[in-house]
């Protein structure tokens, strides 16, 4: 049974960082402002409180519902447009579906997808050392991120999108449906692989955004979104691949070395994929035992991405302190530069 939402009235106390004043008490918030609108220094506004009365870790903070002060203006513009985004919730909104951009047509189904390569992600976290990884190995190779549920739904509130796509690590990003506000959007994790071509892509990272969702059970966590999403390339007959989740650091044993929620969407995949693992580590493939998926090494540079300036932190921990972690997506990203050439 769902909850109700956790709804209080607030004030902007700061707008950078963003700080709310809800019952005499400044909070951290965070406002999606291509939905909502910019927030000023004495808005009043309504917050989602849930997270962190929580003390969630990732989601550590207020979510701003509704600018009551200047929110009220938007005019919901989309001309043509009749396909909305978390439509029938209080935030639907219109979207101009990048799917008609790939040209499909109900009639006609036997349109030739391009083979683009595919790594699918476990989480937002190796989202950075992958894009990196590609970019040392193929510099020319243009590769577009597709965002799932899984995570964050906010195509806005990644941090790491934004500066990949401020240093050319991206091409693009394109949130599909249930996430949204990326650059593009699409209504469908098949429909956005199968427009990457259109969209001048090469190769294509998909994976969930920000805060991995979780229940410490074996199929009710974000992770599985690596199964839906490695389906949807193998439906359309994409060369496919999974970068695992691993760790060296993490205090669960079930996320120490291969993760347990790698080893089920492997379980769980109805045809073999591509599995790159780093150089350096054969304990790991020990642990597939006789796996039918293809496992391959690649190298993974540690110290290079160090030194890059992107995110090496992850729950917490350093890059030092996991290496094996940063270790996976790097030798994702490698190899998926590899199979693009």
């Amino acid at each position: 049974m769902a909850g109700r939402l956790k709804l209080r009235r607030g004030t902007v106390v700061s707008a950078d960082p963003l700080l709310v004043e809800v019952a005499g008490e400044r909070r951290r918030a965070w406002a999606d402002e291509v939905l909502l609108g910019e927030m000023r220094e004495g808005d009043e506004v309504v917050v989602n409180v849930a997270a962190l009365d929580l003390r969630l870790g990732s989601g550590g903070f207020d979510v701003v519902h509704v600018n009551l002060t200047r929110g009220l203006q938007g005019d919901g513009a989309g001309g043509d447009i009749h396909v909305m985004k978390l439509n029938y919730t209080s935030l639907q909104h219109p979207v101009d579906p990048v799917e008609e951009r790939a040209g499909r047509v109900i009639p006609d189904m036997q349109g030739k997808v391009a083979t683009l390569p595919v790594i699918a992600l476990p989480l937002h976290g190796h989202l950075a050392p992958a894009a990196w990884a590609v970019a040392q190995a193929a510099p020319a190779l243009r590769v577009g991120y597709v965002q799932t549920g899984g995570g964050a739904l906010p195509g806005s509130l990644s941090r790491d999108v934004a500066e990949l796509r401020a240093r050319g690590l991206l091409a693009g990003h394109v949130t599909a449906a249930p996430a949204y506000g990326g650059e593009r959007e699409a209504l469908s994790a098949v429909g956005a692989l199968d427009a990457a071509a259109e969209l001048g892509w090469d190769a294509i990272l998909v994976g969930p955004g920000p805060g991995i969702i979780g229940s410490d059970t074996a199929y009710g966590h974000g992770g599985m979104a690596a199964l839906d999403n490695a389906h949807a390339a193998l439906s359309l007959g994409l060369p496919t691949a999974i970068s695992p989740r691993l760790s060296s650091g993490d205090p669960r044993d079930r996320h120490r070395g291969l993760s347990h929620h790698t080893k089920t969407v492997l379980d769980l995949l109805l045809a073999p994929v591509d599995l790159a693992l780093p150089e350096g580590h054969p304990d790991l493939a020990d642990e597939l035992g006789q796996s039918e998926h293809r496992i391959h090494l690649a190298p993974a540079d540690l110290g290079g991405y160090a030194a890059s300036g992107l995110p090496t932190k992850t729950m917490g921990r350093s890059l030092d302190e996991d290496p094996l972690f940063f270790s996976a997506p790097l030798a994702a990203g490698t190899f998926l530069a590899r199979r693009g050439l």
